[in-house]
C-alpha cells in the first residue's frame, strides 16, 4: 500500500470521525484491503470465503466492484490479477482519490499472507450486518412515525423479524459436500433408533394406530399434505392428529407426541376449541351449540379442561396470514416454547409474499407458498401437515374417490409434498344419492336397487378412508378409519381394515 493511499484513507476516517455531530457506519477498510489483495495474490482464496461473501457486504463502492470483478474472473476460468483487472478499472471516478488503477497494484503489494482471508471475509461481514441493522432500525423508527392505512403496526413488527431472521440467515453457510461415510453412518443411526423401538414409530403418532402403521408416525422436515372435499372431515382429522400428539407428548413427559402448532385460517381458536372439548367431555357438539346440556355434563366439562390445560397445543387463528408471517411465528413459538408439528388449516388461505396477486399468478402464489412450506419443514426440522381443498372435478365422476389429479390450483402441491393423502366418505355421498323410482321401472326392479344402496350405506356407516395416493419413503394405500360425526372424532376401528397397497 502507498503512503498516500494509506494517508487518503486515514484522513477521511479521522475528519469523519472527529465531528462529534456525526457517526459513519461500521466498516473496517484495511479488512477490506486486505482481503482484495490477498484475492488478487491467490485466486484459490475465493473458495474460503464465496460461500458467504457477496460484494454489497463491502463498505467502499469501490471495494464492492473490485471483489465482483474478481469473482467474476475466476468464475470464468480466467485469473485475477492487477493487470487483468486494470482495464475494468482505469476510468474509475471511486479509485481517482486513492491512485486510480495503480490502487489495484497497491492491493495486491501490501499483501503479507493470505493465511487470514476467512478472518478478513467474517470481520467485512459482521460490519456489514450492523450497518443493515442500523438501517433496519431507521426504516421501523420512520414506519412508526408513518400512519398508513395498509399497513398496521403488527405488520411492521412482522417485516421487521423478517427481516432480522434473513439478515442472521444470509451468512449462515449450511449444506456442502457430504462424504458418503458420514451419510452412511447418519443412516445406520436412523435404523437403531428404529430397531430400539421395538416395533413402536419413530415418527410423531397421530393417535391412529392404521395410520400410524401405513406412514410410521409424522417425520422431521417432511410437508404433509391432507386434502378432501368439503364436508369429508380434513379440518376434524387434523385437529384429531394434533392433539393426539400433543397429547401423548403431555401424557409421556415428552418422551412420545410432541408441541403442536396450528395456523387455522377458516376457523376461529374458540370453534376448534369447542370441537376438542366436546370430544373429551363426550358431549355432542350439536348439542353444546344449542345449548342441550344437562347439569352432569358442565361437571364433565370441567374434567376435560383439566385434561387439556395440560396439553401442548397452540392455536393461531389470524386470517389471512402470508407464508412469511407463518414462517415467522413458527420460528418463535419454537424459539420460546418447543414445536414440534405444524399444521396450516388451509393452504389456500395462506398469502404468498406479494401484496396483491391477480388471478392470473394464484398458481405460482400457491407454488410459492408449498416451496414455503417446506422449507419450513426442513428448517425447523418437523413435520408440516399442510390441508387443501380439492377441484370439483371430483363430483362429476361417478367414482368420487379423489386423485393426484384433483389436487387445486398448483401442481407444485403434489410436487413438494413428501405425503399427499385425502379423506373420503363414501357414505357422505350415498346418504345424497337415495334411489327414486324411475319411470316404466317395475317396483322389483327398484326395491332391488335401493336395497343394493341401503346395503352400501350399512357397510360405509362411519367408516372413512385416508387415501395416501403418495408416500415418497413408503408405500401407498388406503387406511380405513371411525368417523364419529357427532364429536367430529376419528378413531380406530376395532377390526383390521387396511386394504393392501394398490
Amino acid at each position: 500500500m502507498t503512503e498516500n493511499t494509506a494517508q487518503k484513507i486515514e484522513i477521511t476516517n479521522d475528519n469523519e470521525s472527529d465531528n462529534p455531530h456525526y457517526r459513519i457506519l461500521p466498516h473496517n477498510l484495511e479488512a477490506e484491503q486486505g482481503l482484495l489483495g490477498a484475492l488478487l495474490v491467490d485466486n484459490r482464496a475465493i473458495e474460503k470465503v464465496s460461500d458467504f461473501l457477496r460484494a454489497n457486504h463491502f463498505f467502499m463502492p469501490a471495494h464492492q466492484r473490485i471483489y465482483e470483478t474478481i469473482s467474476k474472473l475466476i468464475e470464468r476460468g480466467q485469473s485475477a490479477t492487477p493487470v487483468t483487472l486494470k482495464n475494468y478499472f482505469e476510468k474509475d471516478d471511486d479509485l481517482s482519490h486513492v491512485g486510480g488503477a495503480e490502487y489495484l497494484a497497491d492491493l495486491a503489494s501490501s499483501v503479507i499472507s493470505v493465511i487470514n482471508t476467512e478472518d478478513y471475509a467474517r470481520t467485512i461481514y459482521d460490519l456489514h450486518l450492523r450497518r443493515e441493522l442500523i438501517s433496519m432500525g431507521e426504516e421501523v423508527v420512520n414506519k412508526s412515525y408513518t400512519h398508513d392505512i395498509d399497513s398496521d403496526t403488527t405488520q411492521t413488527i412482522e417485516e421487521a423479524e423478517k427481516k432480522l431472521f434473513e439478515l442472521a440467515e444470509s451468512g449462515d453457510v449450511k449444506g456442502g459436500f457430504i462424504t458418503l461415510r458420514d451419510s452412511v453412518m447418519t443412516a445406520i443411526s436412523h435404523a437403531e433408533t428404529a430397531f430400539k423401538a421395538a416395533g413402536k414409530i419413530t415418527g410423531i403418532t397421530t393417535g391412529l394406530r392404521d395410520l400410524d402403521k401405513k406412514l410410521g408416525g409424522l417425520h422431521k422436515s417432511d410437508l404433509l399434505i391432507l386434502a378432501g372435499r368439503p364436508s369429508m372431515g380434513k379440518t376434524a382429522l387434523a385437529v384429531n392428529i394434533g392433539f393426539n400428539a400433543a397429547k401423548r407428548y403431555a401424557e409421556t413427559g415428552g418422551q412420545e407426541g410432541g408441541v403442536v402448532a396450528i395456523f387455522s385460517l377458516e376457523m376461529a381458536a374458540d370453534q376448534l376449541a369447542g370441537r376438542i372439548l366436546a370430544d373429551q367431555a363426550n358431549i355432542s357438539g350439536d348439542d353444546i351449540r344449542k345449548g342441550n346440556l344437562k347439569e352432569d355434563d358442565f361437571r364433565r366439562f370441567v374434567e376435560a379442561s383439566q385434561v387439556l390445560s395440560q396439553v401442548p397445543l397452540y392455536i393461531d387463528d389470524t386470517p389471512a396470514l402470508s407464508i412469511g408471517a407463518v414462517r415467522t411465528r413458527a420460528r418463535r413459538l419454537k424459539r420460546q416454547h418447543g414445536l414440534d408439528l405444524l399444521i396450516i388449516d388451509y393452504l389456500q388461505l395462506l398469502r404468498g409474499s406479494g401484496s396483491k396477486q391477480s388471478n392470473e399468478n394464484r398458481v405460482q402464489e400457491v407454488s410459492e407458498i408449498t416451496r414455503g412450506l417446506k422449507a419450513i419443514a426442513k428448517e425447523l426440522e418437523i413435520p408440516v401437515l399442510a390441508l387443501s381443498q380439492l377441484s370439483r372435478t371430483v363430483e362429476s365422476r361417478e367414482d368420487k374417490r379423489p386423485q393426484l389429479s384433483d389436487l387445486r390450483e398448483s401442481g407444485s402441491i403434489e410436487q413438494d409434498a413428501d405425503v399427499v393423502m385425502f379423506v373420503y366418505r363414501e357414505e357422505y355421498y350415498l346418504t345424497r344419492e337415495q334411489p327414486a323410482q324411475r319411470a316404466n321401472e317395475t317396483p322389483e326392479k327398484y326395491n332391488e336397487r335401493y336395497d343394493m344402496w341401503a346395503k352400501r350405506l350399512q357397510e360405509s356407516a362411519n367408516i372413512s378412508e385416508a387415501v395416501i395416493a403418495k408416500q415418497r419413503h413408503g408405500p401407498i394405500g388406503i387406511v380405513k378409519m371411525f368417523f364419529d360425526a357427532n364429536y367430529t372424532r376419528f378413531t380406530n376401528l376395532d377390526t383390521q381394515h387396511s386394504e393392501d397397497d394398490y
